[in-house]
């Protein structure tokens, strides 16, 4: 019976590896459309041996290949244990669920359990989901974990304890410790997460009311350069080289970058930043005039100039004007290299500061 049952899984493998990529691709766009921020899905089919040896350590128990729920899994695995049921409750509410063979791990809250497990699910292919319609009836496993409850499962299993009776007395309190350990950690990772997004989500208000008392990170950077005085500032520098300022700009790290920057040339809160360009204006829209076409090569293939271009020169300006501060670092702080040398950018930094000092009056200059 075994012999016959691997040989027909052998037979239709295809047809399972075709399941195995709709249900990946199925999945992925669930999760987008419900906008879950999740680190990765990915999928796979069993191998024949280890169908085989399944069935010659269960024998009976199964007599056709739909008696065997995990030939095709899919895994889903997310930053946060939070999230696990936020992807739990999306796989109920568009899948046919088997509960009978589905097991939430996540519930069993014995004091020394062993193990760190996430939600398994095997769910029903019906005719109802397009993507997955060209295999009605057939059925795959879904694995829901977090990013540590994986690191545990993959180590558990790399260990080779499956069960409580396979551990060692002399180190099941090591197993124990650790399950806690992670268990804590992510708690934190999600508290850590949750306050990270109360913090940008009252930055505006504490940016307008008290912005002093906020502190310059790639956070508070991000809105910054959607608002006065960057914004209009950036706006100026934009239309005194008569080009576009590319607010959709695709640059992730720019926010942190020049927030490294600021701090730097020694501007560490959200209002010392607003004071100082509103305080340098002209001698920045200045600067940026007169700098920005000797570095065309180095600017100009972006199509334009990007946000907090205004911050950049400022930080130049700074660098300048305090022989404490080298005008090198600010170069590679913002990764400005491309088809100019940090030399050949500092010079032509320099040589910008000269005219605009020889040009401007006392009072616009840099202190």
């Amino acid at each position: 019976m075994n012999d016959v049952l691997v040989k027909d899984y052998e037979t239709n493998l295809p047809q399972f590896e075709g399941l195995r990529d709709a249900a990946v691709a199925h999945t992925s766009r669930l999760l987008e459309q419900a906008g879950l921020n999740i680190h990765h899905v990915t999928g796979r089919v069993k191998k024949p041996m280890s169908l085989e040896d399944k069935l010659r350590r269960k024998p009976g128990r199964y007599r056709s290949l739909s008696d065997v729920t995990d030939l095709v899994a899919v895994r889903v695995i997310t930053y946060f244990e939070s999230d696990v049921g936020a992807v739990a409750r999306l796989i109920e509410a568009n899948h046919r669920v088997d509960w009978e063979n589905s097991i939430d791990k996540s519930k069993m809250h014995d004091p020394d359990r062993f193990g760190y497990m996430g939600v398994h699910y095997v769910v029903q292919v019906t005719p109802d989901t397009p993507e997955l319609a060209a295999f009605a009836g057939m059925g795959f496993e879904v694995q829901i974990r977090s990013i540590l409850q994986h690191a545990w499962a993959e180590i558990e299993h790399d260990l080779g304890y499956k069960n409580r009776e396979a551990i060692p007395r002399e180190v099941q309190r090591r197993f124990y410790r650790l399950a806690g350990l992670l268990e804590m950690a992510d708690e934190e990772f999600m508290a850590l997460h949750r306050l990270s997004r109360d913090y940008a989500a009252t930055l505006p208000e504490r940016v307008q009311e008290a912005p002093d008392s906020v502190f310059i990170d790639a956070q508070s950077m991000k809105h910054l350069l959607g608002i006065a005085p960057v914004r209009d500032l950036d706006d100026g520098v934009a239309g005194a080289l008569n080009v576009l300022l590319l607010t959709g700009w695709p640059d992730p790290e720019r926010p942190q970058r020049l927030a490294s920057l600021l701090h730097y040339v020694g501007v560490h809160s959200v209002g010392a930043l607003q004071k100082e360009l509103r305080r340098h204006r002209e001698e920045i829209l200045a600067f940026a005039a007169r700098l920005m076409p000797m570095l065309r090569e180095a600017w100009t293939p972006a199509g334009g100039a990007r946000p907090g271009t205004s911050v950049v020169h400022y930080g130049l300006l700074r660098a300048c004007a305090n022989p404490s501060l080298d005008p090198h670092e600010i170069v590679s702080m913002l990764d400005m290299r491309g088809v100019l040398s940090s030399d050949q950018l500092v010079e032509a930094v320099r040589g910008a500061y000269a005219d605009v000092q020889r040009l401007l009056p006392d009072s616009s200059r840099s202190a």
